[in-house]
């Protein structure tokens, strides 16, 4: 579908260019936008680096295990049909920490592995498993107490105090999350499973 959408979004806005007579500020625009794509890109890769090397370390060290045993009963609850001692759950209490700590692009591998190891068990294998909605429905609406990315964002674009929202965030994606948990237990009652 994106592949349509950029294309018309293209056409369009040269064609706008070319009636309102506008084409040197398109072709500035064009220009002055690849290279802040990149500005953008290169400070998010040095916190993204340096966020992922944090998560080996801490996987090294076996601190990610501990991590796992501050989770071990939040993910009974919520996959009950998962082993505690199992590849899959380290996978989504690693998965879930690297959410907590805003590293949604850290928390993608620990997040399809886990979705690997779950499909293993999966009696339906052209079907997701409840266990493999709540962690995505879990992995989209995280929870997150330092949104790192974002701050990262906020500050490039000249934020004075790129914090400042986190309040504020912590409500709405605490809300989300508990909305998101109750809503697949709901439609797992009403399904019957």
């Amino acid at each position: 579908m994106l592949n349509y959408i950029w294309p018309i979004m293209i056409i369009i806005s040269v064609f706008s260019a070319i009636i309102t007579n506008r084409i040197p500020e398109l072709s500035n625009s064009v220009l002055s936008g690849a290279k802040d794509a990149i500005d953008l890109t290169i400070s998010i890769m040095g916190m993204m680096c340096f966020w992922t090397g944090i998560m080996k370390i801490a996987e090294k060290s076996n601190l990610t295990q501990k991590i796992s045993k501050i989770f071990e009963n939040f993910i009974k609850f919520i996959f009950p049909d998962c082993d505690c001692a199992s590849k899959a759950t380290y996978a989504i209490c690693m998965n879930i920490t690297a959410n907590l700590l805003g590293l949604g692009n850290a928390a993608t591998p620990f997040g399809i592995k886990a979705m690997r190891e779950l499909q293993k068990s999966n009696k339906f294998k052209n079907t997701a498993s409840k266990s493999m909605i709540m962690l995505a429905v879990i992995n989209t609406a995280s929870f997150q107490i330092i949104p790192t990315l974002l701050c990262t964002l906020r500050q490039k674009h000249g934020s004075e105090n790129p914090m400042k929202i986190l309040p504020y965030l912590w409500i709405t994606s605490l809300c989300a999350l508990i909305v998101g948990i109750l809503a697949v237990k709901f439609f797992e009652r009403k399904n019957g499973d």
